[in-house]
């Protein structure tokens, strides 16, 4: 008997932003295949006797290979288990969920996808900025920043002498030590120095942190704060008006992601994400658990 792998979005961080979808699918899992951006609180909601898989790649650290990964989904599909291969935000936003179903379906392995929130939506909400304002910005695209050292003439590049002037918002995903890079390039194509931006780090969580500055000068203000990955950039004059309705959703609501902070060139406060050891669930599931891959035949 076969079974099915599910490419779940697990959303941006919040748990509470999790789809009912993605819940139920965890709930009836065998296991649960999942990368570093997963808040491993959503693990919960998998059963006590699930394997749950940790393939998330850490830089200096032992990490799944794409190709381990995809032969994993195989192999558990094929002994008749439920998979849930989740992953951070959308599957199908940079998050090579493509991929992994164009595997699938060559290997004959039935697979569904299950869309999820995207940070490049959520995070810029949860720091109080709307990527689209009548006015202010009516286009935006998303983009990597992997590659950014790179020209739009090799392969994956982001073509910034085409995109930097062409949408009103611009928000920039995985990329935090490549955000100055990112600037200089957008600067060099047409795009204001003045330009408002925003970095936001752990958006939607509590520990959220926002500085907001120009283009010029936000990849060095962010840097000084101590704000790394994982972090969006946002260009465009909603990032200004982001300060306006942050200080707001802090004061009048009862949001779990504003600390009442980001003024231009301050960072807000929050506690420091959590470390290295709350990859993992608390208890070690009655099935197994897999740190590392194992290393699978050619």
């Amino acid at each position: 008997m076969t079974g099915k792998v599910f490419l779940v979005g697990a959303g941006p961080g919040d748990p509470g932003l999790l789809t009912v979808r993605a819940k139920e699918l965890l709930e009836t899992c065998d296991t649960v295949v999942y990368d570093a951006l997963v808040n491993p609180d959503i693990l919960q909601f998998a059963p006590y006797f699930s394997d749950r898989i940790f393939v998330g790649k850490r830089c200096g650290r032992i990490s799944w290979k794409q190709d381990e990964i995809n032969a994993l989904l195989v192999e558990r599909a094929r002994l008749g288990e439920r998979v849930v291969r989740l992953k951070g935000g959308d599957p199908f936003l940079f998050g090579r969920g493509g991929e992994e179903a164009e595997f699938l379906t060559a290997a004959g392995v039935a697979w569904d996808v299950v869309p999820g929130v995207s940070s490049a939506l959520a995070a810029p909400a949860a720091a109080g900025i709307p990527v689209t304002h009548r006015g202010l910005s009516a286009s935006m695209a998303i983009v990597t920043a992997h590659g950014a050292e790179q020209g739009p003439e090799q392969t994956g590049g982001v073509n910034w002498q085409a995109l930097s002037t062409a949408v009103d918002t611009l928000v920039v995903l995985m990329g935090a030590n490549r955000f100055a890079d990112v600037s200089a390039r957008m600067i060099a194509a047409g795009r204001d120095a003045a330009t408002p931006a925003a970095v936001v780090q752990w958006g939607t969580y509590p520990h959220q942190r926002v500085v907001r500055g120009t283009l010029h000068e936000i990849a060095s203000l962010a840097a000084a704060a101590g704000l790394g990955s994982p972090a969006i950039l946002v260009v465009g004059e909603v990032a200004a008006l982001g300060e306006q309705l942050y200080d707001a959703l802090s004061s009048v609501s009862e949001s779990r992601w504003s600390d009442g902070g980001g003024d231009w060139g301050r960072v807000s406060p929050g506690p420091e994400p959590p470390g290295p050891e709350r990859s993992r669930p608390g208890s070690k599931p009655a099935r197994g658990w897999s740190e590392y891959p194992p290393r699978f035949p050619n």
